[in-house]
């Protein structure tokens, strides 16, 4: 690809969307399970699905996701990926049987896993390490933090027409990006034996590892966590044995990748645990209806998009472990903020102050957090090194809502067991931080050998 500014940036616009949509659809179904059970007469154990069967097929793809693309090729997986996430978008609009509309849901997240790391990947091999990287990486990291909230706010819009609006959204947005990527994508020819020296057994032992703890900590099914031990466990073994590794372990002799990934996912059990108490918090509490609430969380997005736009600014002059300290402990801020909040919480006295501050430390946490995890490495470990961070986040998101969840009971109250929720969503921002603080001070790495 020529690397003329233009087609660099088109190139990123276009990655960039389509990540928006992996992240939008996390939250996409919210505000719409209730329309979909009255329409569909389902149950709740089958709308449940409809939600968690997208996160714990995209947490637990991720890896093998990060590592196909690095394999087999970054646009060939990119593209295919998408036209999969489109295709099965499209069939979910058109169903009105309750399991085949959660299996078009699995298959998004699937597509997702895909998606993601070859997108994240392709700009890092695209754009030089640095500043130029960096503000590139900021507008990753944007859409991704803008694309959960977005769903939020679309959700409840689309729904006050049909749900059928909440699978078709992504459609159109997906085609024109497949539609316009190949014409900008470096064409990324498949490394010379790839096939020869794909890990097999690893492969099959961290994604059924992953799948099953990100499936306990939904379901909170301790039997399906011992299991996920024990299959992560069997992984790690098969690694260090293994002359073409699935995840070279060697990857983690970066101290700042291995801080960078810890403080990924206390980072996502603040932010992505306190949202999903915060919603309940809005309807259940203060009565919002489906659409009041995805008003009432704009501020927050403005707030994510203006400051998520500076993040590479500021790492560039300041340094990442400054940026993602101060954006960890200002979104702590934030969520403590709603401390204040009671039986009828005030709008603009409360809940918006609380709502800005916290998307100010979301915009500037997120993307530096992205960069580091990414940081020193070879090319050909980009797409492994996306797939780790963003499986972080997936992991720290169903730790988050499993573990706010479990406490809004311990409270003498209702109000009072939201209190103690956004204090636990407060510490996990505050070990974040501190994560950061001691992990992503400035080193010179050696560098790491590629598998």
């Amino acid at each position: 690809m020529p690397r003329t500014d233009g087609r660099r940036r088109t190139a990123l616009v276009l990655l960039c969307a389509a990540v928006f949509l992996d992240s939008m659809d996390l939250s996409l179904m919210g505000v719409a399970l209730p329309a979909i059970g009255r329409d569909l007469a389902l149950p709740e154990s089958t709308l449940q699905w409809l939600m968690s069967g997208y996160a714990v097929a995209y947490g637990g793809f991720l890896l093998l996701g990060g590592r196909i693309a690095d394999l087999f090729g970054r646009r060939r997986t990119f593209l295919l990926s998408l036209a999969v996430f489109a295709a099965a978008g499209l069939a979910g609009g058109l169903l009105s049987e309750g399991w085949p509309l959660v299996a078009t849901r699995v298959i998004k997240g699937v597509a997702a896993a895909l998606t993601a790391p070859a997108a994240l990947s392709l700009i890092t091999t695209t754009f030089t390490e640095g500043p130029q990287r960096n503000r590139a990486l900021g507008v990753y990291s944007l859409a991704g933090a803008t694309g959960y909230t977005a769903g939020l706010i679309a959700s409840g819009l689309l729904t006050e027409i049909t749900w059928r609006l909440v699978f078709f959204l992504p459609v159109p947005v997906a085609l024109l990006v497949l539609v316009l990527a190949p014409l900008v994508l470096p064409s990324g020819a498949r490394p010379a034996g790839a096939r020869e020296g794909f890990d097999a057994a690893g492969a099959v032992s961290v994604t059924g590892g992953v799948l099953l703890l990100v499936f306990a900590l939904t379901e909170r099914n301790w039997p399906a966590g011992a299991a996920a031990l024990l299959l992560l466990g069997a992984f790690v073994a098969i690694e260090r044995r293994r002359p073409a590794p699935l995840v070279p372990l060697e990857i983690f002799r970066s101290g700042t990748v291995a801080a960078a990934n810890l403080a990924a996912l206390a980072w996502a059990c603040a932010t992505i645990g306190w949202q999903f108490v915060a919603v309940l918090y809005l309807q259940g509490e203060l009565g919002y209806g489906a659409l009041e609430t995805g008003l009432g969380i704009v501020p927050m997005g403005a707030a994510i998009v203006i400051t998520a736009n500076l993040a590479g600014r500021l790492i560039t002059r300041w340094g990442l472990g400054r940026v993602a300290v101060a954006g960890l402990l200002v979104q702590g801020a934030g969520i403590l903020l709603f401390l204040r909040a009671g039986d009828t919480g005030d709008y603009l006295t409360v809940l918006l102050p609380a709502l800005v501050v916290h998307g100010i430390g979301n915009g500037l946490s997120f993307p530096s957090l992205n960069i580091a995890a990414v940081a020193g490495l070879p090319d050909e470990q980009q797409g492994l090194a996306s797939g780790l961070v963003t499986s972080a986040v997936q992991i720290g998101a169903g730790i988050g809502v499993a573990a706010l969840a479990a406490v809004t009971t311990l409270g003498d109250s209702v109000v009072g067991g939201y209190r103690i929720a956004f204090l636990t969503a407060g510490a996990f921002s505050l070990a974040g931080a501190l994560i950061a603080l001691y992990g992503l001070r400035p080193r010179h790495p050696a560098p790491i050998p590629a598998p």
